[in-house]
């Protein structure tokens, strides 16, 4: 899949706090590099964080990153589905929504 251009949000923040932006990209790095989850399952893992706390630009986020990563648009959606009874099935289909967004479903 070919790789989109960062969100322009992000692209302001990170022209405006470069310091900040490179610490939490190390963050980031430095969670992923510590233990044994690949990278498709931990943006599936971080995707189903962004739709319990109903984040839809960091659903966005996740599900680009998800395909990128090798991830299936079933896989995607079969791990928003997983989330159902712990998030609630509003929230999930909030998610559904979003992640169609990138998916174009």
């Amino acid at each position: 899949m070919e790789k989109k251009p960062e969100p322009k949000p992000y692209q302001i923040l990170k022209k405006r706090n470069p310091e900040y932006v490179a610490a939490v990209d190390a963050l980031r790095e430095a969670a992923r590099k510590w233990g044994p989850v690949d990278e498709k399952t931990a943006h599936l893992v971080q995707l189903a964080a962004a739709a319990a706390v109903r984040s839809e630009g960091a659903v966005h986020s996740h599900v680009r990153r998800a395909l990128e990563a090798g991830a299936s648009p079933e896989e995607v959606r079969h791990a928003l589905i997983l989330c159902t009874s712990t998030i609630g099935f509003p929230n999930v289909m909030a998610a559904l929504s979003w992640a169609d967004d990138v998916l174009g479903g």
